[in-house]
């Protein structure tokens, strides 16, 4: 049954939580939702398998949750309250958190915000470069506003699709431009598992990232930003990893 936690501001997020011993925190990316990601894509019910627990937010913007429309609700900070208040509804004072795409980026501000809150890191479908950061936000204002075609191709891929299912198109314009530039920074002593799919170009660089900071690295092969995560070998790292 989903649940809502509320921030002072009003904005209510919802989650859903399912029975298991040390829950995981599961946080998606740009323009899905939790349950397309993590229910979808079959890590529900592997963490299930293991005895695992797992929190499932749709973050602001998406799914269930409200969607603010101005940029400055989507910025680092206040993605990573809504975490930390799903944690607190809860009543958990730490747990483990697997990100995914710009999952990955919000998850890295929780540990920036909270690191007393994140025992340990799972960062998939992220690298160096943050992808909104390399948009022209004219073409995409454009195109979300107008669905005048950009010149960059992988702005209509990632739009269009969520436009086409009707998403709100003012709260994926905020998101955008609130998240542009997002690090992966997260702070020392806090244990990292990199994973991207070997066909995936959006996290180009993770692999040099992950080994400058001494932390693991898992690739896919052949897997692609979409498919790495029905990827069984994803789940069985970042299960190990997190046990």
């Amino acid at each position: 049954m989903t649940e809502f936690a509320r921030r002072l501001d009003g904005v209510r997020i919802a989650f859903d939580a399912t029975p298991g011993q040390r829950p995981v925190l599961l946080v998606h990316g740009f323009a899905s939702a939790a349950a397309v990601t993590w229910g979808g894509s079959g890590w529900v019910r592997a963490l299930g398998e293991a005895g695992r627990g797992a929190i499932t937010p749709d973050l602001r913007g998406h799914g269930r949750s409200d969607k603010p429309h101005r940029p400055a609700d989507y910025a680092p900070r206040q993605l990573a309250a809504d975490l930390v208040a799903v944690l607190d509804t809860l009543d958990l004072e730490r747990v483990d958190v697997i990100g995914y795409s710009m999952g990955s980026r919000v998850v890295a501000a929780l540990a920036q915000l909270a690191p007393e809150r994140v025992r340990r890191l799972v960062l998939g479908g992220a690298g160096p470069l943050e992808l909104f950061e390399t948009w022209d936000q004219g073409e995409v204002n454009r195109f979300v506003v107008s669905a005048e075609l950009p010149a960059d191709p992988t702005i209509a891929a990632v739009l269009g699709p969520a436009i086409a299912a009707g998403a709100d198109r003012e709260a994926l314009l905020a998101c955008v431009q609130g998240v542009a530039g997002f690090t992966l920074d997260v702070p020392a002593g806090i244990p990292q598992l990199f994973v991207a799919g070997g066909a995936d170009q959006i996290p180009a660089g993770v692999a040099a990232l992950a080994a400058d900071r001494g932390a693991q690295y898992l690739e896919l092969p052949g897997r692609t930003h979409v498919n790495a995560l029905t990827s069984r070998e994803f789940k069985q790292a970042a299960l190990e990893f997190l046990a």
